[in-house]
């Protein structure tokens, strides 16, 4: 399959872009010379921008069932409380429609790779594969210090890994721990053991709120980073999720580790977890810092242009400096970063890349006037402006219609009032 992209504005200029297959062959001037492409489908671009497309590095996809539920409380008692107890009622249905909506959702606001944690793997595999992005897929797996629920999850990672996928290749597979709140040391280390032997991803939520920071000190002497060190699971195979706790000496302990961490400025807000995320610090360090939403249950929406906004006006509010996180950097965060955590050859539009791309609707309010497209794209707009998505070289969302999202909102919406009706 082939496309042509005409006359999209790149860098404030007129270009035509020809994808063949899943990546980018030809970016030229848009000229009369780009009619010698024979392209499947030729997308006009005029009063349209082409971004790469973008890369939500925390994500629970399924919790969009949760939207809504269990709102405004701290994250303890909402994950206690409200997320558990329905968690563990969830099917395979459930976790596969909710997927699905997620996809739908993150196509309609420029995602198109994502990187998940969540139970009932194979649903989400399942859902991501119909919808056609790209993913890395984790299973939550929790132990809660007790041996025998350890020795199960080794056994289910053992024979999910030992099996040969039988997915497409924008699919990837990662191990998920949960916290070191859920999870033992003891699995911990195995998990890195196992990530690091077949070069895997390792998806961790750490140092999110004050109260687990206490909780680390009174139960292993020491703060969560400093617990992962004496572990000796820091390694560059890590994606540290929240990570707003740390101190200069833990920031240095990552950097020298090649760890990974998403910020989620939504969630963070939301749950009150906390506000002064470290981007600068861990930037100078040499630290991959991408953007994440998190779960709809605790952000409320999987929007990543939104994410770029929140992150940077919560980090110049509190350092009190209008100049840090420009808007530049934010989306460099929601992109090239994702890139290099996934490995991925994606998250920049250049010939040989992964034809992953966004094309931004210009003829919005928020465009206008356009002195700065990436500044109006971060602090003006979300993801309402995105008109069309391409992800591995096919069109998954043209004219802001995703082929069967009223059936999936349907769908969606029955499972989820079943799964809290049947629980009560």
């Amino acid at each position: 399959m082939s496309i042509l992209l005409k006359s999209v504005e790149l860098n404030g200029q007129a270009t035509d872009i020809y994808i063949e297959g899943n990546s980018i062959k030809s970016i030229a001037p848009a000229t009369s010379s780009s009619d010698h492409f024979r392209a499947d489908t030729v997308i006009d671009g005029r009063r349209k921008a082409v971004i790469p497309g973008l890369m939500n590095m925390h994500t629970h996809a399924a919790m969009t069932l949760f939207r809504g539920f269990g709102d405004d409380m701290p994250l303890m008692p909402w994950l206690e409380e409200k997320i558990w107890p329905n968690e563990a009622k969830l099917t395979d249905e459930d976790v596969y429609w909710g997927a699905k909506l997620a996809c739908v959702e993150m196509l309609h606001s420029g995602t198109t790779t994502f990187f998940d944690m969540y139970h009932k793997l194979d649903a989400t595999v399942q859902a991501v594969e119909e919808m056609g992005l790209r993913a890395v897929l984790s299973e939550v797996c929790f132990d809660h210090f007790r041996p025998e629920l350890a020795e199960r999850s080794k056994q289910n990672i053992r024979r999910r890994f030992e099996t040969p996928p039988l997915y497409s290749n924008r699919i990837n597979c990662a191990l998920g721990p949960h916290a070191i709140y859920t999870v033992s040391g003891e699995l911990l280390q195995w998990s890195c053991d196992f990530a690091k032997d077949r070069e895997l991803l390792i998806h961790l939520h750490l140092a999110e709120t004050a109260a687990e920071t206490r909780q680390s000190v009174e139960r292993f002497g020491t703060t969560p980073v400093r617990y992962l060190y004496r572990l000796g699971v820091l390694s560059p195979n890590l994606v540290l999720a929240h990570a707003l706790y740390v101190d200069e000496e833990e920031i240095v302990m990552l950097a020298d580790h090649g760890v990974k961490v998403v910020h989620n400025p939504a969630s963070n807000m939301k749950l009150a977890s906390g506000y002064q995320f470290r981007y600068q610090e861990m930037k100078k360090a040499g630290i991959t810092v991408a953007l994440g939403t998190d779960g709809c249950s605790s952000s409320n929406n999987l929007d990543m242009i939104e994410a770029m906004k929140l992150a940077s006006l919560l980090g110049k509010v509190w350092r009190n400096d209008p100049e840090v996180l420009p808007c530049d950097e934010m989306l460099y965060a929601a992109t090239n970063a994702g890139a290099g955590i996934t490995g991925l050859k994606t998250g920049r539009i250049a010939v040989g890349y992964l034809a992953d791309l966004c094309l931004i609707d210009l003829n919005l309010p928020v465009f206008t006037p356009n002195f700065n497209f990436v500044s109006n794209l971060v602090f003006a707009a979300n993801g309402s402006c995105v008109d069309t998505v391409i992800c591995d070289g096919r069109i998954l969302m043209r004219d802001r219609k995703v082929a069967g999202e009223e059936l999936i909102m349907e769908q969606t919406a029955r499972v989820a009032y079943d799964l809290i009706k049947r629980n009560k």
